[in-house]
């Protein structure tokens, strides 16, 4: 049995600007699984840059509310919203509240950098 507990994972900033940390990912381990895992945070007032990856990707948002954008459609999310992000979509999100906006990130297959294309602006 392998359980990852979230104060374990070592917080970073991720290529689009997000505070991230990796739960469990494919290529790191001996996982008999394709995807990866990550808690994402957005901070209040923020956006992350836009970006794409080859790969799809899934939001599972635990905290907060925010603006979704995916290539020409917005919307507004909230705690409990999963949103489905196809591959080499354009997308970033928004924190549209008042306290921190607070996502699961899944990628499959596994994400890598070199399948990120990232829009700094």
């Amino acid at each position: 049995m392998r359980i990852t507990n979230l104060k374990n994972c070592p917080e970073f900033i991720a290529g689009d600007n997000c505070i991230l940390r990796e739960l469990l990912h494919a290529g790191k381990g001996d996982y008999a699984f394709r995807y990866s895992l990550a808690q994402a945070k957005v901070k209040s007032g923020k956006t992350t840059f836009a970006h794409k990856l080859k790969t799809s990707e899934v939001y599972y948002i635990l905290k907060g509310r925010g603006r979704m954008c995916i290539n020409n459609e917005s919307a507004a999310v909230k705690r409990g919203d999963a949103i489905y992000i196809p591959p080499m979509a354009s997308q970033y999100i928004q924190n549209t509240g008042k306290s921190d906006l607070v996502f699961l990130c899944i990628v499959d297959p596994a994400w890598r950098v070199q399948d990120e294309e990232v829009v700094k602006t």
